[in-house]
Parts: C-alpha cells; structure tokens; sequence
C-alpha cells in the first residue's frame, strides 16, 4: 500500500482490496475514536488494544511508513527514468483489480452498470485535470492536502499523490518524505488522521447499507483511473494526452518499449494472482 500509495495514479486502497483487507482496515480505523478513550479508561490497555485491533494497525502501518521512506527515491528515480514499463506495470495491476472487484459484485444490473459508469467517469476526469503549480506551500494549506489526499488514498482507484499532484505539494510532500523535513511530516500526518477518522466512519456506513452500489462505485474509480495510468503520452504546451504506441514513437522518436510494457502488465497480473490466492490461504 505504501509502495502504490507513492505512485500519482496508483492508490493503496486498491492494495487493500486485492488482499482483501478492505473491510477489516475500515473497521479497525473507525473504532479509533471516543469509544477508544471509553474503553481505555474502563478497561485499561489491554482491552483497548484490542478494541481497536491494535496488531492489525501497527503492521499494516509499519508495512506501509516502512515502503514510503525506503521506495519514495526508488519510484522518483523510476517515474524519471523509466516511466513507461512503470505505468505499465500499475495499469496492469489496476486493470486486474477491476476483474476482482466485478467477481465480487453479485448480480449485475442495469444500475449497477450506471453506477461503476459514473465512479469511472469521475476517476476519468479527475485524472485528467491539470495540476496545479503552487509551490513552497503554507503548513495549514499542507493540512488540508494531508486531511483530502488521505481519502482519496483509502478509495480504490483515486489516487492521493495525484491529488497532492493537483494541489500542487507532490514535490513538497515527497521531498519532506525524502529529506526527513520533521514539520512539514508532522503537519501532513496529522491532517491525515483527521481526514481518516471522519471518512472512514462515512465509507464504513456505505459499504454496511449500500454494499453492491458502493462496490460497483469504487470499481468505476479503480477503471476510470486508467486515464491517469496510460504508459503513452502526447505532451502539449499544458496537457498530456493519451495515444497509441505507434503514434508515440512516431511524435517522440523514442521506442514505445512495447514488449517490455506487456511484460511489466502481464507481472502485474500474475502478481495479484498469487496475492489474492495467498490471501484465501493464509
């Protein structure tokens, strides 16, 4: 989840989804709250660490605080250096993680197609806005990216680095990550607690009424954000546009590195096979 959640385009919650800890990973974040305190002060340690599935949270967190600061050079390096087998290998794990989500859906509709259209076309065009050119941004304007971008990183399909792209603060966040630059961390994680305690509660809800509409939603964002993700580029004075390998080459000059691209998909695919067999196993 760390490791996508550094990519723009890629979110950790389609991670969760693949390895099927989604619901757990709500579940354990809502119950941080007032009734945490409630049971800590009734109960003692214990019980509480408990209530809030206490190992669970300190894993996945570890996993994920553990990928950010080792991978965010690593994926910096390769998003410069070798973009396009990159984004190949993320479509192919986005375009996998739609067919594993649509098995989860149990008895397609007509709305239920409506629905995962219009969380595609949403994902569509928010991945195909401009970012933004703001920089050296203010600590509270960096509280507010923490507290949107964190939603979006626990959304399947909409990416929190590229919301940070468009507000501007992807560089800033990243080289803040990079550096160690403790305020600018501190003001961006504590906005992400905030942002992840009220939306969680709110997606939780969702997913607990309105399960089949909210899936089929969420699948929507994960295929919508394959705008973002398209490994072939065209770049205009102010925006990039998606074209075919063969157009590339002849706009560039450059290979379009086809057979290495089909190769990181198809990783990508076999990938999240193995994934969601271990994660059925274990």
């Amino acid at each position: 989840m760390g490791a996508a959640d550094v990519v723009p385009g890629v979110s950790g919650g389609t991670i969760a989804f693949i390895t099927g800890i989604y619901d757990e990973l709500l579940d354990s974040i809502k119950r941080l709250g007032p009734g945490a305190l409630k049971v800590l002060a009734q109960d003692g340690i214990g019980a509480c660490w408990k209530h809030i599935n206490g190992a669970f949270l300190l894993t996945l967190g570890s996993g994920i605080l553990l990928s950010l600061f080792s991978l965010a050079r690593v994926i910096s390096w390769l998003l410069m250096t070798h973009p396009i087998p990159l984004w190949s290998f993320f479509s192919g794990l986005i375009l996998v993680s739609v067919w594993h989500m649509l098995r989860q859906l149990e008895g397609v509709k007509a709305s239920t197609v409506v629905v995962l259209m219009v969380g595609a076309a949403l994902a569509w065009w928010i991945s195909g806005m401009t970012p933004s050119g703001a920089a050296e941004p203010e600590l509270p304007f960096l509280f507010m990216c923490g507290a949107v971008a964190i939603c979006a990183m626990i959304l399947p399909g909409i990416s929190g680095s590229f919301l940070l792209l468009l507000l501007g603060v992807y560089q800033p966040v990243l080289t803040a990550v990079a550096t160690l630059d403790i305020p600018v961390l501190v003001t961006v994680a504590s906005g992400c607690v905030i942002g992840l305690l009220l939306f969680t509660r709110f997606l939780s809800w969702l997913l607990a009424y309105a399960r089949h509409f909210t899936l089929a939603f969420l699948t929507g964002l994960m295929l919508g954000s394959v705008n973002k993700l398209w490994p072939w580029k065209q770049a205009t004075a102010d925006q990039l546009f998606n074209v075919l390998p063969q157009t590339y080459e002849h706009l560039t000059g450059q290979s379009a590195q086809l057979t290495l691209a089909l190769a990181m998909g198809l990783c990508a695919v076999v990938m999240v096979l193995v994934i969601e067999r271990v994660a059925k196993t274990s």
